[in-house]
């Protein structure tokens, strides 16, 4: 059985329920907030290993909420959202949400996500190696879950992370947008979106100096992308 922690963020006390059944179900811990505000405050009293999160709450919304979130804790995140929009997945993603459902959802696939989540996480956990990538000014300590880029300490979500430490060690390998997900996520990508290109866009936000012409994540055109 699994002992992870999950905490479920709606202001619909129905679907609050609904995700709760079948969490449960599959052996995982629940805890329960109705608004941001509360969720801040049980994230910072409970241990939680993974937050389903809506977006459209009273208070504080999910947008906030996680942005707040992301300041202190690198705890995965999926967002929930009745949007179907791109712009309002990539709002979400680029707050520093780890995946985008949108309502109305199937609990099966809820389900799939946080398993592979809390999957991937566990992966990165246990087969950390006690070594340091070094690519010109960038370090990436990968036992300490640290990079830095000419000496400053950046700050990155665990799926940026994975997503730089997979091409990082795979130096001169083109990864197609496919294959990084199904590496990052754990899963067989059957993603129509572009989650995929929106993390690495975030990732060289952070660790580029200029993002427009990227020195360490390269893009080949049709392919994918690699780190030279």
């Amino acid at each position: 059985m699994n002992k992870a922690t999950v905490l479920v963020v709606d202001d619909d006390p129905e679907i609050r329920d609904f995700i709760q059944i079948f969490l449960c179900n599959e052996g995982y811990d629940v805890l329960e907030a109705e608004n941001g505000l509360q969720a801040l405050e049980i994230v910072k009293t409970s241990p939680v290993q993974l937050i389903i999160l809506d977006v459209m709450m009273p208070h504080m919304d999910g947008i906030r909420a996680c942005q707040k979130i992301r300041e202190t804790s690198k705890i995965p995140i999926i967002m929930l959202s009745a949007k179907e929009e791109d712009i309002d997945k990539i709002t979400g993603l680029t707050t520093g949400a780890d995946d985008y459902v949108t309502k109305p959802f199937s609990l099966l696939e809820l389900v799939a996500r946080v398993k592979a989540q809390l999957r991937r996480q566990s992966y990165s956990v246990k087969d950390q190696e006690e070594d340091v990538i070094l690519i010109g000014d960038l370090s990436m300590d990968k036992a300490r879950h640290k990079v830095t880029v000419k000496g400053k300490e950046i700050s990155l979500t665990p799926l940026e992370f994975a997503i730089l430490e997979l091409m990082a060690s795979h130096r001169g390998y083109v990864f197609s947008v496919d294959k990084i997900y199904e590496r990052v996520w754990k899963e067989t990508s059957s993603i129509s979106d572009n989650t995929v290109v929106v993390h690495i866009r975030n990732l060289r936000e952070k660790i580029e100096e200029n993002p427009r012409e990227p020195r360490y994540v390269k893009t080949v055109w049709g392919v994918g992308y690699k780190i030279e």
